[in-house]
């Protein structure tokens, strides 16, 4: 990875850190595990790619409806929600299709979508 990319990514962590202050402690979760675990599966560029073991035991312990609150503009700038969306369903979480995460509406699951462990 290059030294801009680098430098991208450690600020995109910072700001999303910043802005998500107050998740740790409201929601139960650790900000930085999931920032370290699971940044790279839902970042906006690229392709979905599924995750990790690590980042989904991360991920298994979060509450979804919780985090959604502090979804802000600056956070959806950062991150795909689409992709997050799919690493919550590739771990197993439940995600209710028409929750609202920030501004992202959940879709509905694609007909014949099938989760796997």
């Amino acid at each position: 990875m290059g030294s801009s990319s680098f430098h991208f990514l450690s600020l995109a962590a910072l700001v999303i850190t910043a802005t998500l202050s107050g998740v740790s402690a409201e929601c139960e979760t650790s900000i930085p595990s999931l920032i370290s675990q699971c940044s790279q599966y839902v970042k906006i560029a690229g392709p979905e790619v599924p995750p990790s073991k690590d980042c989904c035991d991360v991920v298994k312990s979060l509450d979804v409806p919780c985090i959604c609150k502090f979804v802000t503009p600056e956070v959806e700038k950062l991150i795909s929600m689409e992709k997050a969306v799919f690493v919550g369903r590739s771990c197993g979480l439940t995600i209710q299709s028409g929750m609202k995460c920030g501004s992202y509406v959940v879709p509905p699951l694609a007909r014949g979508t099938e989760l796997t462990d």
